[in-house]
């Protein structure tokens, strides 16, 4: 019998995860824990570079953890864990960091975004990120990593840090590939459809967080950009209906054609409040599913603990690898 491959993807705890994140990202790990042997984490070490309210950290730490659950992912399947659980991705991180070049990571456009959004705090675990990113790919030997576009040169970077390591020592990591997913949705802001849906966006009507109640996403909704032809169709100039558009594809499974047969000679207000609404039935069965896990607090507590367990026992036979062919002397 083949032997599954390994997938690896973390999210960040920094707010709520968005609708994005939901139906780019979360709703196909669910399906790919049948396929692959999956690691899914909580990067909390990775949220750190932004100063953080450690009472807010540690709510969305549990918070996100728990979605993941609620999402459909089965901590029997999958390995469900908490980064800062296990320890082996800090001295991964530091090992790596030593086989990475300054000006490798001084050509990360993630470094010079961040630095410009922070110039009060370009720290320097902003700009070695991308080698904490490194070791927790590598750490579970990932033959697959999601990313989308923004996370690409981070794989490349990744993937000239195996080419340098095993060059030297011969063959210790596996070479990741990127596992570009088919038709993901394409999720931008409801005030600025030409961006992404950010986790970070300070207006509140930008983007919709998967614990929004019905009427808080319909209110969104109604409240996203538009133009002023009041045609529901696909075509250049209308980034606002190609959002909504894409969404309510992505939600109702209905092609672009359906769509704009379905709202011909119908106006904005209804298909905005169609969209919302749709979402919200979407999001309804997640969302019944957290407040039912998120009540069970020794469960979540009992899951983190077995995560970090497979997590560490996973990733220890790399480390000591690792540590072995460097010359250390492990006890």
């Amino acid at each position: 019998m083949e032997q599954k491959k390994n997938m690896l993807s973390l999210i960040q705890p920094t707010n709520t995860p968005h609708l994005g994140n939901y139906l780019g990202a979360m709703q196909n790990w669910v399906k790919m824990q049948n396929d692959y042997n999956c690691f899914f984490g909580i990067a909390d070490l990775h949220s750190i570079t932004v100063r953080q309210d450690p009472i807010k950290l540690r709510a969305q730490i549990k918070e996100s953890y728990t979605l993941l659950i609620a999402a459909g992912l089965d901590p029997e399947k999958s390995t469900l864990f908490v980064q800062g659980h296990n320890p082996n991705h800090a001295e991964l991180s530091w090992i790596l960091s030593c086989y990475t070049q300054f000006g490798e990571l001084s050509r990360m456009t993630q470094f010079k975004d961040k630095s410009q959004k922070h110039p009060d705090n370009i720290n320097a675990g902003l700009f070695t990120y991308p080698v904490l990113m490194a070791a927790d790919i590598l750490l579970y030997q990932a033959d697959l990593v999601p990313v989308g576009i923004d996370q690409m040169q981070h794989l490349e970077l990744t993937r000239n840090i195996v080419q340098r390591f095993n060059g030297i020592y011969g063959d210790v990591f596996k070479m990741p590939e990127a596992y570009i997913t088919k038709a993901t949705a394409k999720v931008n802001s409801l005030q600025e459809p030409t961006k992404k849906m950010s986790k970070s966006d300070e207006n509140p009507n930008a983007s919709v967080w998967i614990l929004d109640d019905k009427d808080t996403i319909i209110r969104k909704f109604k409240r996203a950009v538009t133009d002023s032809e009041a045609e529901v169709c696909a075509r250049e100039g209308k980034d606002g209906i190609i959002n909504l558009m894409s969404i309510y594809s992505a939600v109702t499974d209905k092609s672009f054609d359906e769509i704009e047969a379905e709202f011909k000679g119908k106006g904005y207000g209804d298909f905005k409040l169609a969209v919302g609404e749709a979402v919200a039935e979407k999001l309804a069965p997640l969302q019944n599913e957290y407040k039912r896990i998120s009540a069970d607090k020794s469960y979540i507590e009992d899951c983190m603990k077995k995560g970090a367990e497979k997590a560490f026992k996973a990733s220890r036979k790399t480390l000591s690898k690792v540590q072995k062919k460097l010359g250390f002397i492990t006890i």
